[in-house]
């Protein structure tokens, strides 16, 4: 054959209509709102994606959009050695991957689990013979493909995994790796989840004070935003104090004034006609650690009370 010929030869592949590319192959399970955010992620970025889902429409949408659609969970997984998984909960995970062969497979799970649950489904997987990764998704799925959108994917199990798969992971949204126990990456996702929805409580009460009033919440709002951002910087003090030990270190409202001041937030709550039982066990906490002897310091002792 001539070296002319010997370009112009057709691919297999491209003859069969199948796209040539150097991206990973990619199998997905799961394709609820995250999920579909998932694989239109890789889609986009050229990775050939093979997709299963118990409610098979949904697989269809996306084989429209250039996936594979499996005809069973075991084919998917059979398909690529990369398996990402992201279910309802960890009894789905379970049930989905029953019966799969998973000898030579990575298994990345991006359900959220409790750290106990990934631990244990770590130890499930390698039994299995397949290596295992847990993921922890800090994003909606807006922000899933959308870069500059801030979402982020927490890691944690094998490291030559991620490391072997960290340019294809890190395609949907950012990837960080937070450490070799499985279960890291559920309590990171925890902890800062947790922190959000304390968030949300507080501000769900500065919405309430204002409800009766003749005034706009589109108002308060960005004020609101901004004062939640300035005191945002805390928890860096908080961190900073609860590895040195020392709760007195640079206090500028002690724990004795904040404590003195809770009356009048639940005086005003009920001349609001507003709950206060979004504040009530934070602030009895705090009294707590002031009866402890915790006058001096600022808030990092609140913790301490919370570990059983």
């Amino acid at each position: 054959m001539t070296q002319h010929s010997a370009e112009n030869a057709e691919n297999p592949a491209e003859k069969a209509g199948e796209k040539i590319t150097d991206k990973a192959p990619v199998t997905l399970l799961g394709l609820g709102a995250m999920g579909t955010a998932l694989a239109r992620a890789w889609l986009a970025a050229g990775h050939p994606l093979t997709v299963w889902n118990r409610t098979p429409a949904r697989a269809a949408a996306l084989a429209a959009e250039g996936a594979k659609a499996a005809d069973s969970a075991a084919a998917a997984v059979a398909a690529n050695p990369l398996v990402v998984v992201c279910l309802l909960d960890d009894a789905s995970v379970a049930d989905t991957l029953d019966g799969t062969d998973l000898t030579g497979k990575d298994l990345v799970n991006l359900t959220t689990t409790t750290p106990a649950e990934a631990r244990a489904r770590a130890r499930w997987a390698h039994e299995r013979g397949a290596r295992y990764l847990d993921g922890g998704i800090m994003a909606v799925p807006p922000m899933i493909g959308a870069p500059g959108a801030g979402g982020y994917v927490l890691h944690s199990g094998s490291r030559e995994l991620f490391e072997q798969h960290r340019e294809t992971l890190a395609t949907p949204a950012g990837a960080t790796y937070v450490g070799t126990d499985p279960g890291f990456a559920a309590l990171y996702d925890m902890a800062l989840l947790g922190a959000m929805y304390g968030m949300f409580a507080g501000a769900a009460h500065a919405f309430a004070l204002i409800r009766k009033e003749d005034i706009d919440p589109v108002a308060l709002a960005p004020l609101l935003a901004d004062w939640l951002v300035a005191m945002a910087p805390s928890v860096h003090r908080t961190a900073a104090n609860l590895r040195g030990g020392d709760y007195t270190e640079g206090v500028v409202s002690s724990l004795a004034m904040q404590v003195a001041g809770t009356p009048a937030f639940l005086r005003a709550a009920e001349e609001q006609g507003a709950s206060a039982e979004l504040l009530r066990p934070y602030f009895d906490l705090m009294r707590r650690r002031l009866d402890e002897g915790g006058g001096d310091e600022d808030l990092t002792g609140v913790v301490d009370l919370l570990v059983r």
